[in-house]
């Protein structure tokens, strides 16, 4: 999995950096090599809002794209809840991936197996 972290008016530390790239390992396992996420972080400058540390990630897939986006007054903990909620979207996509190709290859094969019909019994006597 590609990963890009970049700040929006906002220096990114290095220790930032690894914290999620460890962070974000179960989500890459589950995950296509060739996927690709993207973090944004910023900065609110409205001193009436207290949640003013914000963590946005958009994960591209083959087939879908996820996006996971929270606010907190510090920026690792921001960081921390857009990554449970990413890794909660992936298991979710994956299970339900998942449970359409087990429907599919069911019902394929109850299309490819004959029906048997009911026998009659002889009548006796």
């Amino acid at each position: 999995m590609q990963i890009e972290i970049r700040g929006r008016g906002v220096e990114v530390p290095d220790d930032l950096r690894r914290h999620t790239e460890r962070r974000l390992q179960k989500v890459a396992r589950q995950v296509s090599e060739l996927a690709r996420l993207e973090i944004e972080l910023a900065r609110e400058h409205n001193p009436r809002v207290a949640d003013h540390e914000v963590a946005e990630a958009t994960l591209y897939l083959k087939g879908a794209t996820l996006r996971a986006k929270d606010a907190s007054p510090q920026m690792l903990h921001s960081l921390n809840l857009v990554v449970d909620e990413l890794a909660r979207q992936v298991k979710r996509y994956r299970v339900g991936r998942l449970r359409r190709r087990e429907t599919r290859a069911a019902l394929a094969q109850a299309a490819s197996t004959p029906a048997v019909a009911p026998t009659a019994s002889p009548a006796g006597p």
